[in-house]
């Protein structure tokens, strides 16, 4: 937290810098003295207001851009402003009702994940960001194994409560009905209630110890469950929808920095390490412009909070933007978006 009593900000001083970053998010236009003061209320002149935007400025709160005599705030003045003079604005109930709607919890995971991030980038007019359930949450309980033709195998995978999953896999070689049925009691049998990953590091750990008939049994099963158990692939650790939102900004709406924008929503790597930042903290998260510590987010802003399942956080949803953005109306929205996520993630207990 970043408190503006700790520099030394008196009531004035406080008030004017809140009513200068919420105009300028609201215009996206540097804000001069003059402005400033008639909508200040505090009677004050052109003069005084300019003296107190003078040292704000000094303190690294405000900058001039070269090209206007108005001030903007900087990550630190967004920072003060978001810690200690941001007012929340609730949703109200109808808000909430539709935003519900468009979640439909009979989903799966992934179509739950995909109508998440749609919705929250169509409410907030952002690019949304929402992580992929970790592997390690994925629990494995039945498995089945079923022949199709041209060595392919569908398999019916049922993880944690109730979820069903089906894919379909290739296989080396044509396997028979009662194979594949083997396998899969097998599997259910002795890993059910264990991760993924639990059951793959058990089947190799088996392979080497175990004898006899099972020398025949575990390959097959090994193998099967090595295509079947393969989770998300890495280009789709996360989801994001809105990326288009981002050119009604001003800011953003050059070629040059829209490229930069979008080559920073493609930095998987980047952005997964901010992710897995997140999923470490406790409760919603921050991060304006240099503050994520990756370059490539130097010019924007990231609202996340986790998101649970069976009372533990598996994921992280949030929207990325300019650093000038409505924190007061797109905090609740990801605030909520996060509990409905959680809410039908759960129903299908």
């Amino acid at each position: 937290m970043t408190d503006a009593a700790a520099f030394g900000l008196n009531e004035r001083s406080q008030h004017l810098l809140k009513m200068l970053v919420e105009r300028y998010i609201r215009e996206g236009q540097p804000v001069g003295s003059r402005a400033l003061s008639k909508d200040s209320g505090l009677n004050l002149s052109p003069a005084t207001v300019r003296n107190v935007m003078a040292d704000l400025e000094e303190m690294g709160m405000l900058v001039a851009p070269h090209t206007s005599a108005g001030r903007v705030p900087t990550s630190l003045g967004y920072r003060v402003f978001i810690d200690s003079l941001l007012t929340v604005q609730s949703l109200d109930a109808i808000e909430v009702r539709r935003m519900e709607g468009s979640i439909d919890p009979d989903q799966d995971t992934d179509g739950l994940i995909r109508s998440a991030s749609n919705m929250l980038s169509s409410v907030t007019h952002l690019a949304s960001i929402v992580m992929i359930p970790k592997r390690d949450a994925i629990v494995l309980r039945h498995v089945e194994f079923l022949p199709l033709s041209d060595r392919r195998v569908l398999v019916i995978l049922v993880v944690n409560q109730s979820e069903v999953q089906n894919r379909i896999i290739p296989v080396h070689r044509e396997y028979t009905a009662t194979e594949l049925q083997h396998a899969g009691n097998y599997l259910t049998a002795h890993f059910a209630g264990m991760t993924l990953d639990q059951v793959r590091d058990a089947l190799v750990g088996q392979l080497r110890e175990d004898e006899g008939r099972l020398r025949e049994l575990l390959p097959l099963a090994l193998d099967l469950s090595k295509a079947a158990f393969r989770t998300t692939p890495p280009s789709e650790d996360y989801v994001v929808a809105g990326e288009t939102n981002l050119m009604e900004f001003e800011e953003l709406a050059d070629l040059k920095k829209l490229r930069e924008t979008f080559e920073a929503l493609a930095h998987k790597r980047e952005l997964l390490a901010l992710m897995d930042k997140c999923m470490q903290a406790e409760g919603l998260q921050i991060f304006i412009g240099e503050e994520s510590g990756f370059g490539v987010l130097d010019d924007l802003s990231v609202v996340t909070t986790p998101y649970r399942k069976e009372g533990g956080v598996i994921g992280v949803l949030g929207v990325i933007g300019p650093t000038r953005m409505a924190y007061e109306r797109v905090i609740p929205i990801v605030d909520v978006t996060a509990k409905l996520l959680s809410s039908a993630l759960n129903y299908k207990r």
